[in-house]
């Protein structure tokens, strides 16, 4: 029988306890919250202003260079002067800072030439808090309890949905973003097998179907569509998914189906 579907996390219930001393929010809109205040993305001095700060919060517990900033800023080519922008950029997050009743110069320290982040050490990092998320959520799958799963996978999913810094480029920003992406994916097919379990069945294929739009190669997606089909009695609509995977994938990339999803195809024709 079903399980009665325990309730979605949101971001607040996630973190609420213990509650931390900083949120710092990268994907979607850049934006602080700290002591009561939140500083949307607006506040931030431009979005040079919130690629900086990206890079240092995630980059944090090492010290980085002034040309290193400046090529993550400007990954094309560095402006006149760039020297300066750097600095005046950093002043300008070190106002922000002050704004949340902080000391902006010990949050953001110099020394030799570089910056370093130095946030309270509870603080509260959304793209962080979506990888370890999802690496819980996955733990609990292997580990047969899928309700256990169920709540970091939302929060994961949550968050990954959200584009970190969009129409931006260079190599970091490129990097970081593939990362949010691989952590939507694997939500996405967490959440498909969580709610099979769970016996909501639209919801896995609309999950699943999701899956497989961003990523139309991942054939553990395409068994999902199959399986979800197959659990709301329509099985044939499950051999059509097979189908398509198995054109799709001759098509594009010259081979056949992997083992895993021909068993489930063969799993459906039993059905009928």
């Amino acid at each position: 029988p079903a399980q009665p579907s325990p309730p979605q996390l949101t971001l607040a219930a996630a973190h609420a306890s213990p509650s931390p001393s900083m949120r710092v929010y990268l994907a979607g809109r850049v934006s602080i919250e700290a002591r009561g205040i939140l500083l949307p993305s607006e506040h931030f001095p431009g979005q040079q202003g919130r690629i900086a700060f990206a890079y240092l919060t995630l980059e944090r517990g090492r010290p980085i260079t002034h040309a290193e900033l400046a090529e993550t800023i400007w990954p094309n080519s560095l402006p006149p002067a760039w020297q300066t922008a750097v600095s005046a950029i950093i002043s300008k997050l070190r106002t922000l800072v002050a704004k949340l009743k902080l000391d902006g110069s010990s949050i953001i320290v110099s020394a030799r030439g570089s910056y370093e982040l130095r946030l309270p050490a509870d603080a509260w990092i959304d793209i962080e808090a979506a990888a370890e998320a999802i690496h819980e959520a996955e733990a609990a799958l292997r580990a047969g309890n899928p309700q256990v799963a169920y709540g970091p996978s939302a929060v994961a999913h949550h968050i990954a949905r959200r584009p970190f810094l969009p129409g931006e480029g260079g190599a970091w920003i490129d990097a970081r973003q593939d990362r949010l992406r691989d952590i939507l994916l694997r939500a996405l097919e967490t959440r498909a097998e969580i709610y099979l379990w769970n016996s909501e069945h639209s919801l896995a294929l609309q999950s699943a179907k999701e899956l497989i739009t961003l990523q139309p190669y991942r054939e553990a997606g395409h068994r999902l569509v199959m399986r979800a089909h197959a659990a709301m009695g329509n099985a044939a609509e499950g051999l059509k998914a097979y189908e398509h995977c198995r054109k799709l994938i001759a098509r594009e990339l010259g081979v056949d189906p992997s083992p895993q999803t021909k068993a489930s195809y063969e799993t459906l024709l039993q059905s009928l």
